[in-house]
């Protein structure tokens, strides 16, 4: 059976994989394409959004700018590898892609959302692998979209790591006041996909090599994606196997089409939002006494399982 879905994404190299696999696994339908500030500018990301999907032959597929900023912090977040080394950074402005030929979306990200909710006669998932400003301010406007979207995804946190500080993962540090928003908002079913799972979930040298030689736009550009991440990794962040880095995006739509490539827990988790050295940390109540769950949180990955999806999902050519 075919999963519908729609993407919100701050589409630097993760992101783009994701969208990939999104727009090509023959058990997907992506929708839909919402865009908001994070790894890269608003402006960027839908930029970035629109070429992968050129590139793909998936140009047809809808891309709605979304917001600027955080809700409550004017300031749009930047990446502290952007300010001190950017050997380390992964995402760059523009994706190295050729410029898009199709157009994004007058239909902004918020209304999208809303009214794509409020019409859907067949259950769409929603998968956000980006700060959660989007949907923060789409639930201000339309609380009822807690009952409306049947399944949310998110890309976000960690237990016992972080990356943008020692306490917090970047796409929650981003907008910690959306995600506080999200995660106590009540929808039914939210699976929290944090570092713990995604740092498991590693793509190697090989695995690039791999991908490139299926010879499709999609193995070929997400193999030239990976290997800038890998570079990036190697000049500085810290993963268990050396000449690899995760792609922590793709791995949220991969789950969707295998939900064993991820081993969950129940857990109650909330976000810290004033804390001056814990801004943007996800608390998870691993207490057997805790708060009620309102998450299934995936705190491990199956690595070889989910480089075999991408394998799958890009040897695939529209």
């Amino acid at each position: 059976m075919t999963t519908k879905l729609i993407l919100d994404v701050d589409t630097g190299t993760d992101d783009a994989v994701a969208l990939m696999f999104a727009a090509l696994h023959p058990e997907l339908e992506l929708v839909g394409v919402t865009t908001v500030s994070g790894n890269v500018p608003v402006e960027c990301s839908t930029e970035n959004s629109l070429r992968v999907l050129d590139t793909i032959g998936r140009g047809d597929i809808g891309v709605h700018p979304g917001l600027t900023h955080p809700l409550a912090r004017w300031n749009t977040p930047v990446r502290r590898h952007l300010l001190t080394d950017p050997t380390r950074n992964m995402h760059g402005t523009y994706l190295p892609l050729p410029a898009a030929t199709s157009k994004a979306s007058t239909i902004g990200a918020v209304e999208f959302l809303i009214e794509t909710y409020r019409g859907a006669s067949d259950e769409i998932t929603l998968v956000a692998v980006a700060p959660l400003s989007n949907l923060g301010a789409a639930l201000a406007l339309e609380p009822r979209l807690r009952d409306l979207v049947p399944r949310l995804v998110i890309m976000g946190g960690g237990h016992a790591m972080g990356n943008e500080t020692p306490a917090a993962e970047f796409n929650i540090w981003a907008d910690p006041e959306a995600a506080h928003v999200v995660l106590t908002a009540g929808f039914r079913d939210v699976t929290l996909v944090p570092l713990d799972a995604t740092c498991q979930a590693l793509v190697s040298r090989a695995d690039c090599d791999r991908l490139a030689a299926l010879d499709t736009p999609a193995g070929r550009t997400a193999a030239e994606l990976i290997r800038h991440r890998i570079d990036a990794y190697t000049a500085g962040h810290a993963v268990d196997v050396p000449d690899a880095a995760p792609v922590p995006d793709a791995l949220c739509t991969a789950l969707l089409v295998d939900p064993d490539v991820v081993r969950t827990r129940r857990l109650h988790v909330d976000v810290e939002t004033e804390g001056r050295l814990t801004r943007g940390h996800t608390v998870m109540d691993t207490r057997p006494d805790g708060q009620p769950p309102n998450c299934t949180v995936a705190l491990h990955a199956d690595g070889r399982r989910f480089v075999e999806l991408l394998h799958t999902a890009f040897s695939i050519e529209r």
